[in-house]
């Protein structure tokens, strides 16, 4: 029965089905499956095809965005739960994200927050039009290994070298690492700006997170 559930939830995430992803969360429960199994068994696997598929061009960015909305409709169920029980995923690091200073645009930061935290990350978003101090601040205030800064117009993109510069100021280079995205950005603009990684989609920046803390 609890595969049956599991089966469930994770085509609930790849339909982007919020209703059904909410009703088979809360029969799960009901069912006494365990709300980390219901993540890491159903919502996780569906994320992560739907991440995979769109890396193939095989899904697209709304795919993506109703995926990460069941998935969201799920966990307002699975996480009072696990608060409850008490019962905590083992944390892979944590993550600062945020969009530069200048920029408003935030759909593939969300998308990246949403699969680094159903991944095992724990991400602080920022949000967006955010000052090279507040990633510090931020990065200090949580204990940080990451810093995830996204930017989507080349106007602004010179704000991710600026938080590079922020990080090696503030003496945090080496202990916290910082990845780059967006649409201009590139490797090679990472390599140039001195940060430590890219990723131009949203599962290829779950896989260099975890590279980067292992």
């Amino acid at each position: 029965m609890s595969d049956e559930l599991f089966a469930g939830l994770r085509q609930a995430v790849i339909d982007g089905d919020p209703a059904a992803a909410l009703a088979l969360a809360e029969r799960s429960l009901a069912d006494g499956v365990s709300p980390l199994d219901a993540i890491d068994k159903g919502l996780v696997p569906g994320l992560s095809y739907v991440g995979e598929q769109f890396g193939l061009g095989e899904l697209f960015l709304p795919d993506m965005m109703l995926a990460a909305r069941a998935m969201q409709k799920a966990m307002s169920v699975l996480e009072p739960e696990l608060a409850r029980l008490a019962t905590e995923r083992k944390v892979l690091g944590h993550v600062i994200m945020g969009t530069v200073k200048g920029d408003i645009h935030e759909i593939g930061k969300n998308l990246v927050g949403m699969m680094l935290s159903t991944s095992g990350f724990e991400v602080h978003d920022l949000g967006v039009d955010v000052a090279p101090e507040r990633f510090i601040e931020a990065a200090q205030e949580h204990g940080a290994n990451l810093i995830g800064v996204s930017a989507l117009l080349t106007t602004t993109m010179a704000g991710q070298r600026t938080v590079v510069e922020a990080v090696k100021a503030a003496g945090l280079a080496g202990q916290v690492k910082v990845i780059v995205g967006g649409a201009p950005a590139s490797a090679a603009w990472a390599a140039e700006i001195g940060a430590d990684g890219y990723s131009e989609d949203a599962m290829g920046a779950v896989a260099l997170a975890r590279q980067l803390v292992s």
